[in-house]
């Protein structure tokens, strides 16, 4: 009786462990484990398809997380996706204000972030700034679409 005791004690701890880690691993893959709360500056940028993106997501200029997503909504005056980061005050007017924006895809599981490439120029951006520059997602869907009607057109030729 003893023994069975011991057994039992293990697979709880072991039990424990596991959903210890499975509780970081869940804070990892939802970002909600790095969120940055010091102060931040707001900057705009509009995309044609955002794909995945989603509030939360990380901005990282040279793979350095500088912020984060903010807010996503439509522009019906426009037709374009309105995504609002909120970067990190730290680089408040040192980022140049004809950075380029991109939003790209990291990881297995296909985590979609904006990726900010900087510019030349001598002014930066500043708080309620827009990125005018920006580079849509890459939707699988449309690439395999458009490589599958390449395709046939090859064949009617």
């Amino acid at each position: 009786m003893n023994k069975s005791r011991q057994i039992e004690i293990w697979v709880g701890l072991f039990m424990a462990i596991g959903f210890v880690a499975l509780f970081f691993l869940a804070m990892q893959v939802s970002n909600l484990g790095t969120a940055y709360t010091g102060d931040t500056f707001r900057v705009t940028a509009r995309f044609d398809n955002i794909g995945g993106l989603k509030v939360k997501a990380r901005v990282t200029i040279a793979g350095v997380e500088v912020g984060q997503v903010t807010e996503i909504h439509y522009d019906p005056d426009d037709f374009r996706a309105v995504v609002e980061m909120g970067l990190q005050s730290q680089y408040l007017n040192r980022i140049p204000d004809d950075s380029f924006a991109k939003i790209l895809t990291a990881g297995l599981l296909g985590e979609q972030y904006v990726g900010l490439d900087p510019g030349g120029s001598e002014d930066t951006l500043a708080d309620g700034s827009e990125i005018s520059v920006t580079q849509s997602a890459l939707v699988l869907e449309e690439v395999v679409g458009q490589f599958i009607f390449g395709k046939g057109q090859e064949g009617k030729q």
